[in-house]
Order: C-alpha cells, then structure tokens, then sequence
C-alpha cells in the first residue's frame, strides 16, 4: 500500500476512534460556564460509521472512505483464569493492556471517599476496583502474575498505577517496584497521582522504575478543577508538573509522559498542553474522551474527528520539534490509546518529518542492547521503605 493509502486508511481508523462511543448531543451534567464552552460544537453529525453483519461475521463500515474493518474479539489469555500460590486468580491481579502488564497495585482512589465525593467527572474506578479485581494486592502474587505474563504473553513492560492515597502514593508503589524489577525484570512504570516530596521519585529509580506518567487532565485551569475536583483540591495543577519536569529531567528526554484528554476543554488549550509537555522533554499521551456509562460525563459528546486529527497533527509536530523519542521501546503496543509513534501517518511529507523517521528508526537500532540491560532481573539494595 502507498503512503497516500496508509495515509487515507489511517484517519479512517482515527474516525473509529473518535466515534466508537459517539453519544447523541445532549445537555452535559456538568455546570460549565457557557464563557467557556461559547465555542463548543455541541451538535453532532450523524455517526458515519456502522458495524454491519459479513456473513457470519460482523464489519466496521466507514462510508466516508469505503473502508471496512473486520471486528474481531481478542481471544482470552490463557492463563487469566489460573490461580496463584496463595489461591487468587490472576486477572484479579494484573491484566494485559495490548502488550504490557497493568497492574492497579491498591484501593480504590481516595477522592471517591470523600463527601461530597471528589472525583474526576469521567471516571468510574470507584465503581469498578475491588469487583473485577483485587482491591489490595499481595506482593508475591503481584510477582507470580508478573512472571507469568513474562514467560507467557512475552511481556516485557508492567506498569503499576493506582488512584489518589493520600500522598502515600509512592510509598505503596515501592515495594512492588522493587520486588518485579529484582525477581522478574522487565521495564517498570509508575502512573500515580504526584507527591511534592521528589525525592522519592529518586527512591523509585532506585529500586528499578524506568517511567514516569502523570495524568493531569486538563491545561485549562478552569477545566482542571471543575472536572478534577479531587486533583485541584488536595494536590493542585502545578504539582503534576512540576513532578514531571523532575522526573523527565532525572530519566531523560522521552523516558516519562504527561497524560491529557482531548475533546472536552478548548482545542488551543490541549495544543498548548502538548507544546508544554514535549518541552519538558517528556512525551504527551492524548486520550481521546470517551463518554463511560456510568460516570458524571456519561452524556458528554465525543469530539468531531476533525479535530483529533488536528492535536494528533500537532502532537507529532511538536515531538519532532524537541527531538522526542517516539515508540524508541520495543515491544509496547498500548490497546487503551493511540501511541505517539501513530501519528507519523498523520503528518505531512517533509524533508524535517523524514530526517525525524531516519533519526528514529536508527535509535530503535541502538537503543535495543540498552533497553535488554535494563530489562534484567537486577539485585537491588535500597530499602522499600520511603524515607527522607
């Protein structure tokens, strides 16, 4: 297929995204300013996009461009039903998320907890953590998931998070950091709400993180407290930043991420956000917003297409522009969002956006005995325990 038809197929794919959950235009259930939201396109067109049966199949037809996507249901993972030594099942513990390991390593998030509950408008893991799994877990079964992910799936990221705990976030983390990275190996994230104490982030490198994601939502100021009321309340805008400018600069160019949604504040803000991120140095992960049933934004419309292919545009310019390393790491491939590295078939043919794929293709080459070194199984020393 040429460029010019990978090209076309791909913003095919982007509309499925964009409109897989598309909802009638409906009145938000949040109070926004209408200041705010006076250039919002609250109407939507219709959905051009339906899943028709194919004999005994089922497709996705995109009659804009004539494509057709067949639908297919991933398989279960072989092992997701086994139990581990102390008896637990294992999907109860850590789940595949495309290629890597997630494992949410504790309680539900704390701003769900409080009255009147604090927590951001599009999210559900209140409902959710502790039904489909286990809401503690255990280090040693946290440790049998991992290696048999490991063995099995071949995985070779895992990545803890979990929601706000009350500035013990890191400290929870440790112990799980420091028992997969010394026991199992594999590259080892960390996405949790942020401390102002930086200095244990230097503990967690210490006992084997190699990534850093924070999710702050929102660059409009406005938008971040009305829709995160928690994040505003107890932890404060500034301090996912200024724990990611930390981290970015501790780990290196393209090793943490900052996480934003798209499709809910102004356009130019979510352009700034990624202007702002990639500047640090750190790679921007943009979360098309979805409405999920069951939140306070469950009848917020989708975003138009039109404008997702403008921020994942500008997203790619702008790793380009600061000499981001995209999708450097072998063996990820994320079934939640679309990965930076996605986004080349959205830019423009230049001489820049070509010198930028060579530039890429040769560090994938290099950096692959590096990324083997820090995938082994390493004895570690630091103490789990967070102390200053």
């Amino acid at each position: 297929m040429s460029c010019a038809g990978r090209s076309a197929r791909t913003r095919g794919i982007f509309a499925l995204v964009c409109e897989q959950h598309r909802l009638a235009p409906q009145t938000p259930s949040i109070a926004v300013k209408r200041s705010i939201l006076a250039d919002r396109a609250m109407a939507g067109d219709q959905n051009r996009n339906r899943i028709e049966r194919a004999g005994d199949d089922f497709v996705i037809v995109d009659y804009r461009q004539g494509f057709s996507y067949p639908v297919r249901l991933s398989p279960e993972v072989p092992w997701y039903t086994r139990t581990t030594s102390r008896g637990v099942q294992m999907q109860r513990i850590g789940v595949l998320q495309g290629t890597y390991l997630g494992i949410y390593i504790s309680n539900s998030c704390g701003f769900w907890y409080h009255s009147p509950a604090l927590n951001c408008k599009f999210c559900t893991t209140g409902l959710n953590v502790g039904v489909n799994e286990v809401e503690l877990k255990d280090v040693d079964d946290v440790v049998e998931v991992a290696q048999t992910a490991k063995t099995e799936s071949g995985v070779t990221f895992i990545h803890f998070n979990s929601g706000y705990q009350t500035n013990r976030d890191l400290d929870r983390a440790a112990p799980y950091v420091k028992a997969v990275k010394s026991r199992v190996g594999g590259l080892i994230g960390v996405q949790l709400t942020p401390s102002r104490d930086l200095w244990k982030y230097d503990r967690l490198i210490d006992l084997g993180a190699d990534h850093f994601s924070f999710c702050y939502e929102f660059q409009n100021p406005e938008f971040f407290a009305m829709i995160c009321p928690g994040k505003e309340k107890l932890i404060g805008q500034k301090t996912f930043l200024r724990a990611l400018e930390y981290t970015a600069r501790k780990l290196g160019k393209g090793a943490c991420s900052g996480e934003i949604i798209a499709g809910v504040e102004p356009l130019e803000d979510t352009l700034a956000a990624i202007d702002m991120i990639a500047g640090m140095g750190a790679f921007p992960t943009v979360c098309i917003f979805r409405p999920t049933i069951g939140s306070d934004m469950d009848r917020w419309p989708s975003p138009r297409y039109e404008d997702m292919i403008v921020v994942y545009r500008h997203l790619f310019d702008a790793c380009r522009k600061h000499g981001i390393p995209m999708d450097v790491t072998p063996n990820i491939e994320v079934s939640l969002i679309v990965q930076p590295g996605d986004t080349r078939y959205l830019a423009d043919s230049s001489l820049a956006t070509t010198l930028y794929d060579m530039k890429l293709s040769l560090m994938r080459k290099v950096a692959k005995p590096y990324f083997w070194w820090a995938s082994r199984p390493r004895r570690i020393t630091a103490s789990e325990e967070l102390r200053a």
